[in-house]
This record gives C-alpha cells, sequence and structure tokens, in this order.
C-alpha cells in the first residue's frame, strides 16, 4: 500500500479512532521528552541522576495523558489546528511539569537540576505541538486537489484579509496562493507562511503563473477599487475580491466568498459622510410620504427614512407589486417605534392624495413618482404629461393645501435643456414647483436635480450584463456619449439632506463627480466579465459592440443647469441654484389648456404647450411605437 493510500485510509477513520492514534502518539512522546531532557542537559544518556529520576518517565505519562483529555486536547478537529491551539498545549504542559514537581517533593523522590524542567517543559510543547501541526498538514494536503488542478492566485493585500483568505483558500484545497501583492513598499521581498509580498508590477513579469488575481482589502475605496482594477486589467487576468467589511462581520458570507468585481463598485466616487445635521433632524418623529415608493429612487429613499425613525411612513406606488415588494421588505426590519402605511394609488388622483394627506397628517413629501424611460414618454407624450407635470400639481398643491411643512421634488438633468418630452415634461414639473412655492410659500417646496443612478430601471449596467450573458453584443448609440453615475443609496441620502437646507422655491443640485464615457463602460464591463472584445484588431475575441447612433431626443451630454449659476451649500456635495421661473398667473392658464388637451387626447395640442413653457425644449419627432430601449438613456425613480 501506498503512503498517499496509507493516509487516505486516515481520513475514512472514524473519530474514536482519530483520537486514539493521537493519545498513542503522545505516550510515545511524552517518555521520550524526559529522557531527550536528561540526555541535553547532562549529556549522557543514562547517567546515575538519570537511572535515580527514572520515576518521571511512567509519572509523566500517567499524569500527561489524563491531563490532556481532561482539559480538552482530544476535542479539538486536527486539521483547523492553529496557534491559538498551540498556546493552550504549551499551558498543558506547563501545568504538567508542575505536577511532576509537586509529585517528587510531597514524596521525596529523586529530582533532575532546576534547568531540566524549562528543557523538559520546551521538548513537551515541541513534540505534542509538531505531531499536531504535522497531521493538520497531511490531512489538508490530502484533502486538497493535485498541485497541477489548483487555480493558481495571487492576493492583493497582504494585511489581516490577505491572510485570513489564503489560510481560507488553503483549507477549501481549491487555489494554490504563489504570492501576495501590496502597495506598501514596506513589506515587499517579506513573506507570509513562506509566501513572498511582491510589488503588483512585479505581475507583468509573472503573469504566466497566476491564473487570477483575488483583491482582499475589503475597506477599499471606490476610486482605490478603481485604480488597482485599471492597472490589472492590460494583463488580462480575472479579478476577483473578497466581499465587503459590512457583510462579513455581519456573518452574511465568508471571507472566501470571492466574486467578481462589479462596475457599480468601480464607478461614482467615494462615499462621503453624511452631515449629521442635516440627515435626521428633518425625519426622525415626523409623518412622511414618498410617492413612487417602489421604484429605484423611492424605494431607497424609503429604506433610509426607516432607519432615521420616522412616527409614519405612508408609501404611495400605483403598481401593486412594486408596493407589495418595498412594503413587505420594509416590515422584515421594520423598528416598533415607527408606522407603515402602504396606499395604493396615483399621484394623479386629486381625492384620493388630499384624504391621505389629511388622514395621516404628513408633514413631509418625498415626491420620486415619474414616469422617466426615454423612449416610453417619447411615444406615449399625453401619459407623461399627465403623471410627471399633472401628477406634480395635485400632489405638492395638495400637501401645501394639507399644511405639509416639506415638499421634495425628485427632478432630473434631463429637465436640462431637454431634448425627449421625459426631459421636457420634468422641467414643466420643475416650473410647477417653483410657482407653488410663491403662492403657497408655507411649505418649504424645493426640487432636488442629478443625473443617472446605477442599478436604477432602465440602467445601463443591467442592460449591459443582461447582453454580455447572451453573448453580445453590446448595443450603444453613439461612441462619445459621456454620462454622470451616482449609486442610489448615495442619491437618496443626498437628497434627503437637501430638504433640510429647503427655504422655498429652492432647487438644489447634486455634485455627481466625474463623467463616463459608455464606451469605455462597456468595454471595462467586458473584461470584468472574463471575456475579451472582438473588433476589427480582434476577430476571435467574444463580445462585439455595435454603435447603432442617436436615437431622436438623445443627448450626447448631461448637464445640471440651464442659465443660472450654482452656489455652496453647507453641504459639500449640495448646490443650490435658481433659475427663470414662469409667474403662477402667467403658468396656471397654460396648464389648464394643457390638462385639456391630455383630457381630450390632443397631442400635438399638449405639446404645442410644453414647448411654450420650456422654450429650450429641442423639439423632435415624438409619438409612434417606441423604440428598442438602449442603454445609454439611464434615468432613476
Amino acid at each position: 500500500m501506498t503512503f498517499r493510500a496509507l493516509t487516505s485510509q486516515l481520513l475514512r477513520l472514524a473519530p474514536l479512532p482519530r483520537r486514539l492514534l493521537l493519545i498513542a502518539a503522545d505516550a510515545l512522546f511524552i517518555p521520550l521528552a524526559v529522557w531527550l531532557s536528561f540526555w541535553l542537559r547532562l549529556a549522557h544518556p543514562f547517567n546515575a541522576n538519570f537511572i535515580q529520576s527514572l520515576w518521571m518517565m511512567p509519572a509523566a505519562l500517567l499524569i500527561g495523558v489524563p491531563l490532556y483529555a481532561f482539559t480538552g486536547q482530544y476535542k479539538g478537529l486536527t486539521r483547523y489546528v492553529g496557534s491559538q491551539a498551540l498556546y493552550r498545549l504549551a499551558g498543558r504542559n506547563g501545568l504538567l511539569v508542575v505536577l511532576l514537581v509537586l509529585v517528587g517533593v510531597m514524596l521525596r523522590l529523586p529530582l533532575p537540576p532546576r534547568s531540566s524542567w524549562l528543557l523538559l517543559w520546551l521538548l513537551l510543547t515541541g513534540f505534542t505541538g509538531a505531531v499536531r501541526f504535522a497531521l493538520r498538514d497531511l490531512l489538508v494536503s490530502l484533502q486538497n486537489k493535485p498541485r497541477h488542478a489548483l487555480i493558481r492566485v495571487a492576493v492583493f493585500g497582504a494585511g489581516a484579509a490577505g491572510v485570513q483568505l489564503a489560510a481560507a483558500l488553503r483549507h477549501a484545497g481549491s487555489h494554490s496562493v504563489e504570492l501576495f501583492l501590496d502597495d506598501e513598499p514596506r513589506l515587499w521581498r517579506r513573506e507570509i507562511n513562506g509566501i513572498a509580498i511582491q510589488p503588483p508590477q512585479i505581475l507583468r513579469e509573472r503573469r504566466g503563473d497566476v491564473d487570477q488575481v483575488l483583491l482582499a482589502i475589503p475597506s477599499l475605496s471606490r476610486s482605490q477599487r478603481r485604480r488597482i482594477v485599471d492597472d490589472l486589467q492590460p494583463l488580462g487576468i480575472p479579478v476577483l475580491q473578497v466581499p465587503s467589511v459590512e457583510e462579513i462581520t455581519s456573518g452574511r458570507t465568508r471571507i472566501d466568498a470571492l466574486r467578481p468585481v462589479a462596475i457599480e463598485e468601480l464607478l461614482g466616487r467615494d462615499a462621503v459622510p453624511p452631515n449629521a445635521q442635516l440627515l435626521g433632524p428633518g425625519i426622525a418623529g415626523q409623518v412622511v410620504l414618498v410617492s413612487g415608493a417602489g421604484g429605484s429612487i423611492g424605494a431607497e429613499l424609503c429604506r433610509q427614512i426607516v432607519a432615521l425613525r420616522p412616527r409614519r411612513l405612508v408609501l404611495l406606488e400605483r403598481s401593486e407589486p412594486s408596493l407589495y415588494g418595498i412594503d413587505q421588505e420594509l416590515r422584515r426590519s421594520l423598528p416598533a417605534v415607527v408606522e407603515l402605511v402602504a396606499v395604493l394609488g396615483s399621484v394623479t388622483d386629486g381625492q384620493l392624495v388630499s384624504r391621505v394627506l389629511q388622514e395621516q397628517a404628513v408633514q413631509v413629501v418625498f415626491h420620486a413618482a415619474a414616469y422617466k424611460h426615454v423612449p416610453l414618454v417619447q411615444a406615449n407624450p399625453l401619459a407623461g404629461l399627465a403623471n410627471n407635470v399633472l401628477g406634480t400639481l395635485v400632489l405638492a398643491r395638495a400637501a401645501a393645501r394639507s399644511g405639509v411643512a416639506s415638499f421634495t421634488l425628485i427632478s432630473t438633468d434631463k429637465a436640462v435643456r431637454p431634448t425627449n418630452v421625459m426631459g421636457a415634461s420634468k422641467r414643466a414639473a420643475e416650473l410647477v414647483i417653483q410657482a407653488l412655492a410663491q403662492e403657497l410659500p408655507a411649505t418649504r417646496l424645493a426640487m432636488v436635480r442629478f443625473g443617472n443612478v446605477l442599478g436604477s430601471s432602465g440602467s445601463v449596467v443591467p442592460l449591459f450584463r443582461e447582453q454580455i450573458a447572451k453573448g453580445g453584443p453590446i448595443t450603444l448609440t453613439h461612441p462619445e456619449i459621456i454620462r454622470f453615475f451616482m449609486t442610489i443609496p448615495e442619491a437618496a441620502q443626498l437628497v434627503l439632506q437637501a430638504a433640510v437646507l429647503a427655504r422655498g422655491g429652492d432647487l438644489f443640485l447634486l455634485d455627481m463627480g466625474e463623467p463616463v464615457r459608455i464606451l469605455d463602460l462597456a468595454k471595462q464591463m467586458v473584461r470584468l466579465s472574463g471575456l475579451s472584445l472582438r473588433d476589427a484588431q480582434h476577430p476571435q475575441g467574444d463580445i462585439e459592440i455595435l454603435c447603432t447612433g442617436l436615437r431622436p431626443g438623445e443627448k450626447l451630454y448631461e448637464e445640471l443647469l440651464i442659465d443660472a449659476e450654482s452656489e455652496p451649500t453647507t453641504h459639500p456635495l449640495i448646490y443650490r441654484a435658481t433659475e427663470r421661473a414662469i409667474p403662477p398667473e402667467q403658468l396656471w392658464p397654460q396648464i389648464e389648456a394643457m390638462e385639456a388637451a391630455i383630457r381630450r387626447q390632443d397631442a400635438p395640442a399638449a405639446l404645442d404647450l410644453l414647448a411654450q413653457l420650456v422654450p429650450e425644449w429641442q423639439r423632435g419627432e415624438v409619438g409612434g411605437q417606441p423604440q428598442a430601449a438602449h442603454p445609454v438613456e439611464v434615468s432613476h425613480g
């Protein structure tokens, strides 16, 4: 029988026989340690002192094995032996030496020189510890695949997470850690468990030795993660990462639960801590209503509002599945002090809206309900105008007349010099809020305007991901399209803080960070998926990118201001601006005429009125069937 076959039989042994093997090993090494302590101390294996002290060999065995068993030495799993087990073993052996001394003193037996006791303790700890560590390594190696079948990895990060990841992978038996990578020069040319720590640049020379790079720095900021991934991607080595610190510490996942780097974790800006004076005081203990509560932004607003412990949160949503989903999600972790009320209905229903506001005694409103898919609203302009313009008027006017203290409209960068009906309708909604702020100043009416949010309904990222999963091609309308991106949680957090800054009629702009070229985004998503681009230079690549041409109403660039200038607020990412407004006495007749045109389904008349309200609207072809959705018109709601 070969050695590997013999050791494989060891793996299949029941727990009791395995413990008996450890006991047998200890029974061998305890007397051996006693004898060696004499030999090494007295330089003779059988001198007179040793013969006089022979009682120590059976005594150490009779005391040691029961002591080990009583103190739990044989309860541990050998394959997971670590430094803590060694420390406990050293303590047990120290106690064993003390008991031997006490026996010798109490029975007046011959004792060896005092220095022999220290040597005995070291030998006992060395022998018994070595047995366990050798068995651990043997068991782990037997569980591992053959070396040629292991995934060779470089762990990026020589900190605690990197060490824990390497240990977890070693026990899992599926990966072989070839080297550690770290940006810190003082760590270079040092080792962790015999594995060298090298600068990241070494991968250019050793790319053939590594199948994957594992990011083991859970606390990386977005900018740091983006820089590392940008440096590694040209090497053509897949990059995976460990879960976040929150996921690990909460117990939701293990450190070796590796996953690809998501594009959402590279886009956007590093998180900015909220201003404690702005986040909370406007919500805590209040009755808050969120319209469009089941949408991307509305749902995240609800999650963050609940965490701030309002007295009551009212969810207003016209989609039954969306309302059910967010209602059930919030109730699973709802604080006892928060009451949740789900209302199924539309913001265009004036009687419903007024009743809910009065019955629930609403004090704060966040209006996130909107039709925002550019192609659909372009093909169905009357529905878009009814929901986005008239719905805003109905809800805001009812809120002001019901005594609501604060009303915040979630707007969009597409309202700036709009090139489509959706953007123009949102600009008209802003005009409605500006006019109501002049008429009804008791309610602080404000607008928050920002750009694309990652992961929202209609977002570019999930669409690209779906196209990649299907093998391509990725479709975008123009290679030079540029967009700003912000995560949904960050956008919602900034909206909540902006609402506290409102004085009435305010237009708030959110700092969207650096712009992203959509073509570069598509290429990066392909590489993050472990695939290659197919183009004229690489005809054998996996995924092709096709540019289909700009659609009617589509912009190359987005902007947040029409002709006003912004001024800073007390929050570094929130700016206040004042833009052209239409006096109420001029606006309301036009809105009433638009409402009449919508009732009689007169799209040309309604759009003519929209063009009068928003003269900067670059009116193009409107109506007809919506085109297939393209990934560059990303909106929120």
